[in-house]
């Protein structure tokens, strides 16, 4: 399954892992207008496809993502069947369109994060500003020693809190760290983020993606109701405001799980020593 404009280019890697390449290596995969379009009508379709279990998303050529594109114009007509398109088409005032517009890139943060399936970020090269936010909405990063990682917005005399930025980064590496790069904007290397757990490894270039398929084959090994109700379910507890909140839709999410008959098959191939057989969704 290839993208018709290239502006995302798909690979199924199997055992339902699906690979997402940003395909604007001149840009350095830049978020231009019909880039975010393509993506948001992409996790559109995986969202809704029982047979891809794991995504994993980079950047063609040397960078992941260089952030929102400064230079890409105003296309929109690449908009069409996008959730602000209509809006857009209509709304006269600047302001208005920018909220629109910053929506576009913003929602499809936020609809990565809500996918249905856990996304690795295989981050090559420079991930900032809005590139930056886009690994952040991943589940999972790996990246190579060229990455570079930095919310920059503030450095362009707007709020670093931006496309998620301030939601992610803290519940990530901490809210005092959080707030020495938001604040100074400044752009750290692969190692920093390895150190402060941002990103789980450090590899090569040529086995970046490789590194990433390791984990996903090992996530889409499980049942995929189990898969997706661990991914919603540990961010939905993350934002708990209590042990007891978080307990209790843990208990219900167990018990609709245990009610599928998994736990079942899975104590079977146990005893039988083989791999368990789970159900599609």
């Amino acid at each position: 399954m290839t993208s018709t404009e290239q502006l995302v280019v798909s690979e199924d890697l199997g055992d339902g892992v699906l690979l997402l390449t940003l395909n604007r290596p001149e840009r350095r995969n830049a978020l231009s207008a019909p880039l975010l379009a393509e993506l948001h009508r992409t996790f559109d379709t995986i969202d809704a496809d029982p047979e891809t279990r794991v995504v994993i998303v980079t950047g063609a050529g040397d960078g992941f993502s260089s952030g929102a594109d400064m230079k890409g114009g105003d296309d929109l007509s690449a908009l069409d069947g996008t959730p602000v398109a209509a809006m857009l088409g209509r709304v006269q005032g600047e302001t208005a369109r920018t909220l629109m517009a910053q929506e576009l890139m913003a929602s499809l943060f936020e609809k990565i994060h809500r996918l249905r399936q856990p996304v690795i970020a295989a981050v090559n090269g420079a991930a900032v500003g809005g590139g930056f936010a886009l690994a952040l909405s991943c589940d999972i990063r790996f990246c190579t020693p060229s990455a570079r990682f930095g919310a920059v917005f503030i450095t362009r005399g707007v709020s670093a809190c931006d496309m998620g930025t301030s939601y992610f980064l803290p519940r990530l590496v901490g809210a005092s760290r959080a707030a020495e790069l938001m604040l100074t904007g400044r752009v750290f290397d692969a190692a920093e983020a390895r150190d402060m757990d941002l990103v789980l490894d450090v590899v090569p270039d040529d086995v970046l993606v490789e590194r990433a398929l390791t984990t996903a084959r090992q996530i889409a090994a499980n049942g995929p109701l189990a898969v997706w109700m661990t991914k919603q379910t540990m961010w939905q507890t993350i934002d708990s405001p209590s042990l007891r909140h978080a307990l209790d839709m843990e208990n219900r999410t167990q018990v609709m799980c245990t009610a599928t008959g998994e736990l079942s098959e899975a104590f079977a191939a146990f005893r039988e020593g083989r791999a368990a057989r789970w159900k599609p969704l």
